[in-house]
């Protein structure tokens, strides 16, 4: 569990609450474009950034001292420290899709997700009612995407998609999982937070992972599933911590 999502937890803990519906949303699709003022008087130069991904207004100092790596560029430095491979990216790329479509056909992901409806034009409104990023594709159709970078190996095929989407859990005392009959899915025993430099950042749950088993005297034998959004980071932290990417 990251630290932001153990912040509600430790409330529930300390007796600060009982109950707290802790959750998130990211709409990229509506990133706007936005002008920098201008750095000079009267000046007449004019220039327009797409917030959708990577930094904007970049303060020369920090670039210069940390690096403003977006998440695909850090995606390719972790690529490049922990020589994971394109085939393997695409590989895990493959497995994750396919993982993915078994668990919509089944239904599983179904329990997970609460149908929204979405006004047209003309016409009833459209449900939405599954994620609409994953796609049917093989290791040929994955081997012929071009890396976002020249001379990289991350692709649209092993990187998150730009989409939109929000997600929420609810946090509950033992007090409150008795008063209103809940049935937990999951404790919530520990949380951590490390720093690792931002150019690899994806990397972090490597140091993060190891603090948390020796704080609570773990091995990562005992950890059954790990998770991770891209596909890079994935191996990285896989390669990192010594474990099955089966788990991953």
């Amino acid at each position: 569990m990251t630290v932001p999502d153990a912040g509600p937890a430790r409330a529930v803990r300390s007796g600060d609450a009982d109950l707290i519906l802790a959750g998130g949303v990211e709409s990229m699709s509506r990133a706007p474009f936005v002008l920098p003022k201008a750095t000079s008087a009267y000046s007449r130069a004019a220039e327009i950034h797409d917030t959708t991904l990577g930094w904007r207004f970049v303060n020369p100092v920090l670039e210069q001292t940390y690096g403003t790596d977006s998440m695909p560029e850090t995606a390719e430095n972790v690529a490049a420290e922990y020589e994971v491979s394109r085939v393997d990216q695409d590989a895990l790329a493959l497995r994750s899709q396919e993982r993915t479509a078994k668990a919509i056909a089944s239904g599983r992901l179904a329990e997970e997700i609460t149908p929204v409806q979405v006004a047209t034009r003309s016409g009833p409104s459209v449900s939405v009612d599954r994620d609409e990023h994953p796609r049917e594709t093989t290791m040929e159709a994955l081997a012929a995407l071009r890396p976002i970078f020249p001379g990289g190996t991350v692709t649209a095929g092993s990187a998150p998609g730009i989409n939109d989407g929000a997600a929420a859990v609810l946090i509950a005392s033992e007090r409150a999982v008795r008063r209103y009959g809940l049935d937990p899915l999951a404790r919530v025993t520990s949380a951590t937070a490390v720093g690792v430099p931002p150019r690899t950042m994806g990397i972090g749950p490597v140091a993060s992972t190891r603090k948390l088993l020796q704080r609570n005297d773990l091995s990562i034998q005992d950890i059954d599933v790990a998770r991770r959004a891209v596909v890079t980071l994935c191996i990285g932290v896989g390669q990192g911590i010594s474990v099955l990417l089966e788990s991953v």
